[in-house]
């Protein structure tokens, strides 16, 4: 179970400032929950834990049992939170060196989130001489990293197998009934499910997005699902018991006092892709309008080696979300030398989850005495529980915040400016005039 504490930021927020962030904070709740904010048409993952059909579950789960004896790898192409959700998943449940792969699941890879060649042709290279299956994420199926991915890849599978039998190897997750990743899998006969109209890709991780390559994966989606509907009924209740609504609450109150840049600290590096996914979760969702506290990330103790310094005596824009987990799987504790060379015989027979514990309330301790707030997520485990928790909560804070920051939470409208010079410069059809004019300028 997740549980929150910041009581040590209070220090740092006046208390006309915490009241009045209080009272827009359930303004806040009220816009999300009564559906009346701007962007409310994408509110489709408030009650998607709760409202998950089994027969949808069963379908997922039906194609990881055929491809986890059929294939040795799994592709999955997507970008952003097409991509950013399932990875952060599978990072968090996977052992630090199983690379993806639980038991005898296929290996989880992942394209279309970029556009480095070398990166495609080391992926290809690796694919020759393996059996594998493609997962492609897009609700158009024109977003130009995933459908160059999608092209390259299908068309190695089926130079190997046969545009027959590659049909059964490539599930498409996409829109219900239009674009032409619905056109070509209707075409080719594809297995299909839907990504949600009312859903955004950042908040899809829940969707079939997230939940197919988890699974194939060799995770447990049914807990996943179970730990995030925990969480939704504690974040539906308009109290300051919410988890979200306390969380948006104190952000933004920070905010308001000047700390513009909040950095989402871990202690175990398999947290480090899911510190990704928040970053897009918040980036995106608040970056607009000139405001927005700008996500950042580190993984505590290696990052103090490097951003400590800053941490601890740059300047006094920052405050830090932590995520503590409180128990570990594996136990290692630390012997006894006889010449205690390197004068660490004060710690033997402590475990190092006592020693990273100890490591992360003198960092706390630390950092709050040199300005930077803390706030602290804990977690009994990393499991699929406690992670889909810790998604849903991240989710709900996310929508009230953007509320209390007064900008539309669920549109991404800068997104598009890269783009549209992008396709310029590529030469796309219809771009023909932007083109002249980028190419005057470099």
């Amino acid at each position: 179970m997740v549980s929150l504490d910041f009581k040590t930021v209070l220090e740092f927020v006046p208390r006309n400032v915490y009241e009045s962030a209080q009272s827009d904070a359930f303004k806040a709740f009220d816009l999300l929950h009564g559906a009346t904010g701007a962007g409310n048409g994408f509110l489709g993952w408030l009650d998607l834990p709760s409202q998950t059909d089994e027969s949808l579950i069963s379908r997922i789960e039906a194609v990881a049992r055929r491809w986890k004896n059929e294939v040795e790898a799994v592709v999955t192409i997507g970008i952003g939170g097409s991509y950013l959700g399932a990875k952060c998943v599978i990072e968090a449940l996977s052992g630090a060196f199983h690379s993806h792969v639980k038991g005898d699941f296929p290996h989880i890879l992942f394209a279309g989130h970029n556009l480095c060649e070398d990166y495609m042709g080391e992926l290809l290279e690796y694919l020759e001489n393996r059996d594998f299956a493609i997962v492609v994420v897009s609700k158009s199926g024109t977003t130009t990293e995933p459908a160059i991915a999608f092209r390259l890849l299908r068309a190695l599978l089926e130079r190997k197998i046969g545009v027959k039998a590659s049909a059964g190897r490539i599930v498409a997750i996409t829109d219900a009934s239009k674009g032409a990743l619905r056109m070509l899998s209707d075409e080719n006969g594809y297995q299909t499910f839907t990504v949600p109209d009312n859903v955004g890709g950042r908040y899809s991780v829940l969707t079939p997005v997230g939940l197919l390559p988890i699974a194939l994966a060799g995770f447990d989606i049914r807990a996943l699902v179970a730990g995030a509907s925990v969480m939704e009924k504690a974040c539906s209740e308009r109290s300051s018991l919410n988890p979200a609504l306390s969380y948006a609450l104190i952000r933004n109150a920070l905010y308001r006092t000047g700390k513009k840049i909040e950095i989402l600290v871990n202690y175990n590096p398999r947290l480090q892709y899911f510190s990704e996914w928040w970053k897009q979760l918040y980036g995106e969702s608040e970056g607009k309008d000139g405001k927005g506290i700008f996500p950042a990330s580190a993984s505590f103790t290696t990052d103090l080696h490097s951003m400590g310094q800053y941490i601890q005596d740059g300047e006094r824009t920052i405050f830090e979300t932590n995520i503590l987990v409180e128990e570990n799987v594996r136990q290692v504790t630390l012997g006894s030398e006889k010449n205690d060379g390197d004068g660490l015989n004060y710690l033997a027979g402590k475990r190092m989850g006592w020693i990273n514990s100890m490591a992360q309330l003198g960092t706390m301790l630390a950092h709050v005495e040199g300005g930077v707030p803390n706030i602290v997520f804990k977690i009994d485990r990393i499991d699929e529980c406690n992670i889909g928790e810790l998604v849903y909560l991240f989710e709900a804070a996310c929508g009230m915040s953007g509320y209390m920051l007064g900008v539309n939470p669920f549109d991404q409208p800068g997104v598009e400016a890269y783009k549209r010079n992008m396709f310029a410069l590529l030469g796309k059809p219809g771009y023909e005039e932007a083109s002249a004019i980028l190419k005057k300028k470099i």
